[in-house]
């Protein structure tokens, strides 16, 4: 199920698809909370250190398609806390019986 999906398409001069390409480079430059202005309005995404991509050529009925696809998780990945090693107690018990001598000397 897609949460939220947003298309558009046009015709572009090549400069407009530069630019475009610019703005989208100079979010992905910044990172963080980045908005692209795509009229009709404003498209607002957080974008994280790491992405995965994928760049695809397809060339077929008399077209050239290219795909720029990045991807990443829409929230952030949560560090698990390093596992707690296994501690394992040993109890010894050990009794040591202490013979006390005294020896009572007598004087004479």
């Amino acid at each position: 199920m897609t949460d939220l999906k947003f298309e558009q398409k046009r015709s572009l001069s090549r400069l407009e698809a530069a630019d475009q390409l610019t703005a989208l480079a100079a979010a992905l430059r910044k990172g963080g909370d980045a908005e692209l202005e795509l009229s009709p309005g404003t498209l607002s995404l957080r974008i994280p250190d790491d992405l995965r991509s994928e760049i695809e050529v397809e060339i077929g009925d008399g077209e050239i398609e290219l795909e720029i696809e990045l991807t990443w998780p829409t929230a952030p990945k949560r560090k698990k806390p390093p596992a707690k090693a296994a501690r394992t107690t040993t109890s010894t018990s050990t009794s040591k019986t202490r013979n006390t001598r005294r020896s009572a000397t007598k004087k004479p």
